[in-house]
């Protein structure tokens, strides 16, 4: 089994990814799209029209690592997001839930604090 400690941010690309594109092509989209550096070592989550796939790109300190799912039955659930915006941050624990297939629109948490950025 593979386990690898998640990067301290998170971001999802809202808007459908093209799964054709490789490396630099997603980079693409977190520098353009996103207003992000690719190489910052966040990890950057990008999802298909359909719903069903999933790419994960992260900077390694030495080069590009992407990772990507395809189920066989079922999609991968973003947020709900303000009309326009194109990414959102999220905690590593919420990427382990949508990839486990919750609904992050359907979690109820309770109230924690989380100091302002």
């Amino acid at each position: 089994m593979l386990t690898l400690a998640l990067p301290t941010r998170v971001f999802l690309y809202i808007p459908p990814a093209d799964m054709r594109r490789g490396f630099d092509g997603l980079a693409g989209l977190v520098r353009d799209g996103l207003g992000h550096d690719p190489l910052s070592g966040s990890l950057f989550v990008f999802r298909s029209r359909r719903g069903d796939r999933l790419k994960l790109l992260w900077w390694d300190e030495d080069g590009f690592a992407l990772w990507s799912k395809r189920l066989e039955a079922g999609t991968f659930r973003f947020p709900a997001v303000a009309a326009g915006r194109a990414g959102i941050e999220i905690r590593s624990a919420d990427l382990a839930m949508i990839l486990d297939g919750i609904d992050l629109d359907s979690v109820k948490r309770s109230k924690r604090y989380r100091r302002p950025a």
